[in-house]
């Protein structure tokens, strides 16, 4: 989903909403300019200082004339400064912006995209809000009643990142950077006192996959004293030409008491639907309109048509046996970021991922919507997870969680799905993450979790990540779930190797008979003095544990950890900002180990290409996997580079490979012009996203 409500800078806003106001029964003003969301970047320079005695809040820090702070620039993390990077507690931030007039008969919200992990808000020195304990997941407040029209309004944030038992992750359990600070976007959303506060969409294509039926609620809040009565309709356009592809409306009209939240459920039938698929990941905008004849409010978000479902005990996506194959990142790793990693990173990263070949990886808390959006643009299928981390999650209970953890879980599932669920590329919510999942508590704990998610969100499977199946497997919550998800590390963590792997899913076949089986995480920690870092044990785990893998038709999926080392405060290398573990194909820094390009191929869906040459005509065989991954490619092509002499790339040729199905094999013919001999010629085999799926440079 990219949920857009229009971003426009201030000034443009201003316009829009004054001349909403002085020219609403105008039958000339276009119903689409009336009233978008404004959004008002609050990202930038702000003011920031520690609290280490937690006084903040008595000595009135919310009203401080901001002497003796530090200039910095949200989105922020402090671990990356040397000075506080292990620095755990509570800091201060601040900042100051302009309430126009043209706002005046509006609501504007002051919107946090993510603080980690506590936040307590105050507007011109009045508390508006806290947000508790949640990490990961976005949060707003209506700052309406605070603004002062016309002059410089001060915002004050006091955050918490202290390490606590009565949260998610609990304590110290979790294995990754728990960087404090406003490390996501900051943003004003400026509407009509009467808005679309967000939209549910679903989409399903019908059994021949011809068309889809879209059902959409819409959110709505009456901010105002009166109560609100107004139509609703909707546009829906191909994000691809922008072409509208779908229109209408309510029959009858929508009525919001004041102070009220209502819900309106539209319905559509997309004809002659395109579906997402990771190799063409086409999406749609839709648009909705609330309108009263005086103002109007118009809410855009974008979803994509497809089924991610499992049949016969595999994996199908749009009704298409499919066999996964990827790898996890660990946000926030970079020291000069942190967690508050820019865009030009995240798509750095993610187009590295693609680079490998991942087109499915799960992640161990909810992401910034930049991950999200860029999967949905480029074709990743995830998995999102709440951040229950480690067994120690439940040390210390009886037979039942203790009710704290239940609530802060159940609060960050409803969070998390209810800004992500439009992301076609989320196809799995994550509910947990090696909790020895045959402790009572823990046990208890996912089976409510499960029980929520399938309440909140019916459409989409469900898992947890287990550690804990390789003995009494049947006794672990991992059988509740959809499908099976094991986190192996035979030859790392754990004792054995490759026999022992495969014993190991033989056995869980067994257990689950019918269910798919997943490799949540497999790979090569040098984490402990027994295990010194060398990437060459990297490299042998992947061919090694993959040979097995394939061997297994029952396995759906396999996730290598990890992309890249990463920061945590369990790390046993480096210190400050850089204290991580090493566990990637990357460093910290992005730069790529010897594992890199095996990792590459052996995550590729092209088993193998041979290539001929009889006087600069080619002559290619290639075949598609049979394996894992296993998929059909349609919408392939090859690149061929010519490099003559002074290795100049002097001539360029492409070809379209026929539709492959897994296991099938494609000849094809390409001719140079050039008379000389090649110094090398390179050949790429392109998916249809423009990604290299494959990659052989020829020598004569």
């Amino acid at each position: 989903m990219i949920s857009r409500r229009r971003f426009l800078g201030q000034s443009i806003v201003a316009a829009a909403l004054a001349s909403s106001q002085s020219e609403a029964a105008s039958p000339t003003l276009p119903e689409a300019w009336k009233f978008p969301t404004g959004e008002v970047s609050l990202n930038g320079l702000w003011k920031f200082r520690i609290d280490p005695g937690n006084v903040g809040t008595k000595e009135s820090w919310a009203a401080d004339s901001l002497k003796e702070w530090t200039e910095i620039t949200v989105p922020h993390t402090w671990q990356i400064h040397s000075s506080h990077s292990d620095y755990r507690g509570v800091a201060w931030y601040r900042r100051e912006f302009d309430a126009l007039h043209a706002w005046i008969n509006s609501a504007v919200r002051l919107e946090f995209e993510a603080v980690f992990h506590t936040a307590t808000v105050w507007v011109n020195g009045q508390l508006i809000g806290e947000h508790v304990r949640k990490g990961y997941t976005a949060f707003s407040f209506d700052v309406t009643p605070m603004l002062r029209w016309g002059q410089p309004n001060a915002i004050a944030v006091r955050v918490d990142n202290l390490f606590s038992e009565h949260m998610l992750p609990r304590g110290r359990s979790s294995d990754w950077a728990n960087d404090g600070g406003i490390f996501r976007p900051v943003r004003l959303l400026v509407t009509p006192k009467t808005f679309i506060d967000r939209m549910d969409v679903e989409s399903v294509p019908d059994a021949d996959r011809s068309h889809a039926e879209v059902t959409v609620l819409v959110h709505c809040q009456n901010s105002a004293a009166k109560t609100w009565s107004g139509r609703v309709s909707y546009r829906i356009f191909d994000n691809e030409t922008g072409l509208i592809c779908g229109t209408g409306s309510v029959a009858t009209n929508l009525t919001i008491k004041p102070g009220v939240s209502e819900t309106v459920s539209l319905k559509h039938t997309l004809t002659e639907a395109k579906l997402w698929h990771f190799d063409s990941p086409h999406l749609y905008r839709l648009q909705v309109q609330i309108a009263d004849g005086v103002t109007s409010h118009e809410y855009e978000t974008s979803f994509g048509v497809r089924q991610f479902e499992i049949k016969d005990g595999k994996f199908h996506l749009n009704g298409e046996a499919v066999r996964l194959m990827g790898v996890e990142r660990m946000a926030g790793s970079n020291p000069e970021f942190g967690m508050a990693e820019p865009t030009h990173w995240i798509e750095h990263d993610h187009r590295d991922l693609k680079n490998l070949n991942c087109i499915f990886t799960r992640v161990h808390w909810p992401q910034d919507r930049r991950v999200l959006d860029y999967c949905d643009r480029h074709g990743i299928l995830m998995q999102t997870e709440i951040p229950t981390w480690g067994a120690a999650t439940f040390k210390g209970m009886g037979a039942q969680p203790d009710a704290d953890i239940m609530k802060n879980g159940l609060e960050q599932l409803h969070e998390m799905i209810g800004r992500d669920r439009n992301h076609p590329s989320v196809v799995v919510w994550g509910l947990c993450n090696e909790i020895d999942g045959q402790n009572p508590a823990a046990y208890q704990f996912a089976m409510r979790m499960l029980e929520e998610a399938k309440k909140i969100d019916p459409t989409r499977l469900c898992s947890y990540a287990s550690h804990s199946l390789r003995q009494t497997p049947e006794r672990d919550v991992a059988g509740l779930m959809d499908f099976i998800e094991t986190n192996e590390y035979f030859g790392s963590w754990q004792k054995g190797g490759a026999k022992e792997l495969n014993e190991h899913l033989d056995t869980l076949h067994a257990t689950f008979p019918g269910k798919p089986i997943v490799i949540s995480e497999y790979g090569y920690c040098a984490c402990t003095p027994e295990r010194p870092e060398g990437d060459e044990h990297r490299v042998e785990i992947l061919r090694t544990h993959d040979e097995v893998i394939r061997s297994k038709d029952f396995v759906s999926g396999a996730i290598f950890f990890c992309y890249n080392d990463y920061r945590t405060h369990m790390g046993d290398r480096g210190k400050g900002a850089l204290q991580q573990r090493v566990h990637g194909v990357v460093d910290v820094y992005g730069a790529q180990k010897a594992s890199y390009p095996v990792l590459r191929a052996e995550s590729s869906p092209v088993e193998s290409m041979t290539v001929e040459n009889h006087g600069n005509e080619f002559h290619l065989v290639l075949k598609n996997r049979d394996t894992l991954p296993a998929y059909t490619l349609r919408g392939y092509k090859l690149l061929a580079v010519f490099y003559g002499q002074g290795d100049i790339p002097i001539e360029m040729q492409e070809a379209k490979f026929p539709e492959l199905a897994a296991g099938q094999i494609a000849k094809l013919d390409l001719s140079f012009a050039q008379r000389e001999m090649p110094l090398h010629v390179r050949f790429e085999v392109l998916r249809p996203t423009g990604f290299s799926a494959h990659s052989l440079d020829w020598k004569p």
